[in-house]
């Protein structure tokens, strides 16, 4: 029998569920006998508990499961002959009309909307590419010197430069008085590297050991200190112990302490250059991942299933609180957290992952078992055990869906990239990893 499917507003449609009678009358008749040769009742031996007693005590809420489990049968069954893709779940209401024998319900519910695409060829795309170069490289391996930097005591007549460590007493007052966090006492930091702030880099540069200097510090607006931003302070700094750095440098043995397989400089480069490439291969994706999301959203128009908002909202709100837990927030599960924070980034989400799996379904862009294999070898590649790493990944099937679903994306990606109108930008290695 064809299924009568109302439409109410938009994506919001309505039929009416037939339920006969004798079906839930005798599947609650099975359920409480199975019940009756279980149930444990005062003055009956288990089993031996009569139907009539087992019908009066558990009756009314046996026969509320067997409703409720034949209206989703008779809802499943409806939607998928009338081929209803339905988005969230249908809210149920008993009908009065019904024939004798029968049992009504309307079923309120929402479908997943039609996206209409704007020509793909239309869409505009800023593609980003970058390389990695010598200059990187060479950055890079400053890095990992410093990080295997010493030190040793400076002269009391040498002053402090950029690289040194110092160690200094400093107090701090505003208006007279010294503020809180303000004072110190054998406090120690890397001059030059962005560790204080630069009046107070400034002043220390060039002192020696022993020297004391008085000058001011305006505090910026923005300054994470609420009590002192926007102020300025007067400091006192002591210089008590100065200590320069040394560099190891960069031979066949720096590259051996590394761990680099091919204990040599240039194996230490090529090493370097390997990463590099692999993370501005990540970055560039990324970013031209949401370039294209950015224009999918600007050319698909749709209608939002509400429950699927309201459903990705719970979840944020859930994440939010527990986010708080985690921070040590007393009673964080039940924070006031308004759903409409979240309104306008969970509608994008919702838009967004439906423009997806309709692309997705339309042009068959599935992730492949083969691709997310791939995927996963690239992945475990950068570790030093990549079969373990690989092994994490294929262990586990929340992982696995989540590879799937970024590998799903990027075929997306590429799709896209083939249709529209893509226009490439260049950026610099540094601009890329946000060093500019």
């Amino acid at each position: 029998m064809s299924v009568n499917v109302e439409t109410l507003e938009k994506l919001e449609r309505k039929i009416v569920l037939s339920v006969p009678v004798k079906e839930v009358q005798d599947e609650v008749t099975k359920r409480l006998q199975r019940l009756a040769r279980t149930v444990k009742m005062d003055g009956f031996r288990p089993g031996k508990v009569p139907l009539s007693v087992v019908a009066n005590q558990y009756g009314p809420g046996v026969q509320y499961e067997v409703i409720n489990d034949k209206v989703g049968e008779a809802f499943f069954k409806a939607a998928t002959e009338a081929d209803l893709r339905v988005a969230g779940q249908p809210s149920i209401s008993e009908k009065e009309g019904a024939a004798e024998g029968e049992m009504l319900f309307d079923a309120v519910f929402e479908v997943y909307p039609e996206v209409q695409f704007k020509d793909l060829a239309e869409a505009e795309v800023e593609k980003l590419t970058a390389e990695v170069d010598d200059a990187a490289v060479e950055r890079t391996i400053d890095i990992l010197r410093k990080q295997r930097r010493t030190f040793s005591q400076r002269g009391k007549d040498e002053p402090a430069v950029d690289g040194d460590r110092v160690t200094v007493d400093f107090e701090g007052k505003i208006d007279g008085e010294v503020f809180a966090g303000g004072k110190a006492e054998d406090f120690q930091y890397l001059v030059g590297e962005g560790q204080m702030l630069a009046e107070f880099e400034d002043a220390v540069r060039g002192m020696k050991i022993g020297e004391s200097k008085t000058f001011p510090l305006a505090f910026p607006e923005d300054y994470h200190g609420k009590d002192v931003a926007g102020k300025t302070a007067d400091f006192l700094v002591t210089v008590k112990k100065l200590e320069a750095a040394h560099l190891p440098e960069v031979n066949d043995e720096f590259a051996k302490q590394l761990g680099v397989a091919e204990a040599t400089v240039d194996g230490l480069r090529a090493d370097i250059r390997k990463n590099l490439e692999r993370e501005v291969k990540y970055r560039v994706l990324a970013r031209n991942k949401t370039a294209v999301m950015d224009a999918l959203v600007a050319n698909a128009e749709l209608d939002l299933p509400k429950a699927s908002v309201q459903a990705e909202i719970n979840n944020m709100v859930a994440n939010a609180r527990a986010d708080l837990k985690q921070r040590g927030i007393k009673d964080a599960d039940k924070a006031p957290i308004p759903g409409d924070l979240f309104k306008d980034q969970a509608e994008r989400r919702v838009r967004l992952g439906l423009i997806v799996a309709d692309l997705v379904r339309a042009n068959n862009l599935l992730a492949t078992p083969e691709q997310v294999q791939a995927h996963v070898q690239e992945l475990a590649a950068s570790y030093e055990k990549p079969e373990d790493v690989a092994r994490w990944y294929t262990g586990d099937q929340q992982r696995m869906a989540e590879i799937e679903a970024v590998v799903t994306e990027n075929n997306v990606t590429d799709f896209v990239l083939g249709k529209a109108k893509v226009s490439e930008k260049k950026v610099s290695f540094d601009e890329l990893m946000g060093q500019a």
